[in-house]
């Protein structure tokens, strides 16, 4: 790997990481990571919590922040077709303003998810909802239309009964969708300005819950990489080129993360790639059984990774090859990814149980509030605060 692309990839890491801005799934890195946040270690409805909302729907989905801005989507209606947008003031929890719209696709999903799983992304001008009805809205930050896509109408069968999830990402103006499922499976990526298909490429027609992510390459070219049963590709953002491909069983829930050269897949437990340059395949580093995600993503921060598996327990491992360093058993199973922020692990079960874990030389719990109501969602952090959210509410924790 050339020094140019190491250098590229964690300056971009470190700028993204340490912004006020989260403009998508896990933060705009997609790593999970707000570095220099402070945050309350505990709080109750009395103390550290700046404001609740009400929300007009369901929805797993996650918050992000834009300028100032909260946004997230909901679903409503008998059979959720009712899809909303909606933001809020970061400061005061005042609503802004809401767009609704009809969805278009099908919007059956599991009676633990709701058509509003997918977590909008932003580019800083724009916000791109999704939905699991395949449906993906563009609005500025003002709410104003700019153009609508209702994907089903080209792909009637992309869908499954238990639901959609995978969130959208972009790069070079562009916004990746991935709809991996037992029908109409493709990937999409859609010209941000004008909301036409730069390409489509088929996929595997499998169930795979898991969202795309970008990355940059040695010439500065945006890369999105695809995760799925078959495996990682990689594409040009732009083109739709397939530059590679690694095989190996890798579908399911939890996303990749980047650092670096390096990709971190949740694939035969967690396996550690380092990217190549053009269309030459990535170099296995190494590979952990012991570090296997539940729905969880994995965390990337100081030289060691963080992973949560389906029975709750934290593993704390060394990112040079694996190693474990320990393990912390939590209350409850979680299916939002953690944030780490200012050397703590916030981690939110989905009984609504925050448990906050300091990362030292062992993990330690010390710190447990409880939100009293179901969260699948992950956290969002900007300016010392953190935004979650539930079926039924949008809450600001901050002590500031």
């Amino acid at each position: 790997m050339s020094g140019h692309l190491k250098t590229v990839a964690l300056a971009a890491f470190v700028i993204m990481s340490s912004g006020a801005d989260w403009k998508q799934f896990r933060g705009s890195a997609a790593n999970s990571v707000a570095e220099q946040a402070q945050l309350p270690l505990n709080w109750t409805d009395s103390e550290n919590i700046a404001w609740k909302v009400d929300l007009p729907g369901r929805g797993p989905s996650s918050p992000i922040v834009v300028d100032g801005n909260v946004i997230v989507t909901a679903s409503s209606g008998h059979d959720q077709e009712r899809l909303h947008v909606l933001c809020f003031d970061a400061e005061t929890g005042q609503k802004r303003w809401e767009r609704q719209f009809w969805a278009t696709g099908r919007t059956r999903t599991h009676p633990s998810s709701a058509n509003a799983a997918p977590t909008p992304a932003s580019d800083g001008k724009n916000i791109y909802a999704f939905f699991s009805s395949n449906d993906l809205i563009c609005l500025d930050v003002d709410g104003n239309l700019k153009w609508f896509r209702g994907l089903a109408h080209d792909f009637p069968k992309a869908g499954n009964d238990i639901g959609m999830s995978s969130s959208p990402t972009f790069a070079a103006d562009t916004v990746i969708v991935q709809v991996e499922n037992q029908g109409d499976s493709f990937v999409s990526a859609i010209n941000s300005v004008t909301g036409e298909t730069r390409w489509r490429i088929q996929r595997p027609k499998r169930a795979n819950w898991s969202s795309p992510v970008t990355m940059s390459d040695a010439a500065d070219t945006p890369i999105v990489l695809l995760k799925s049963d078959d495996g990682l590709d990689a594409y040009h953002v732009v083109s739709g080129e397939k530059l590679w491909t690694f095989e190996g069983e890798a579908g399911g829930i939890p996303s990749i993360v980047t650092a670096g050269d390096r990709i971190y897949l949740p694939s035969e437990g967690l396996t550690v790639l380092q990217a190549a340059e053009g269309n030459q395949e990535p170099e296995i580093l190494w590979s952990s059984p012991r570090l296997r995600p539940g729905p969880a993503s994995p965390i990337i921060h100081d030289n060691r990774v963080f992973a949560i598996n389906r029975s709750g327990v934290v593993t704390c491992a060394n990112l040079e090859d694996g190693e474990v360093e320990w393990q912390l058993r939590l209350k409850g199973s979680f299916w939002a990814t953690p944030i780490l922020a200012n050397g703590y692990l916030y981690c939110i079960n989905d009984a609504g149980s925050a448990q906050v874990v300091s990362l030292g030389d062992k993990g330690e719990l010390i710190g447990t509030s409880e939100f009293g109501e179901t969260i699948q969602s992950s956290p969002a952090v900007a300016e010392n605060a953190m935004f979650v959210r539930s079926d039924k509410s949008l809450w600001k924790v901050s002590s500031q």
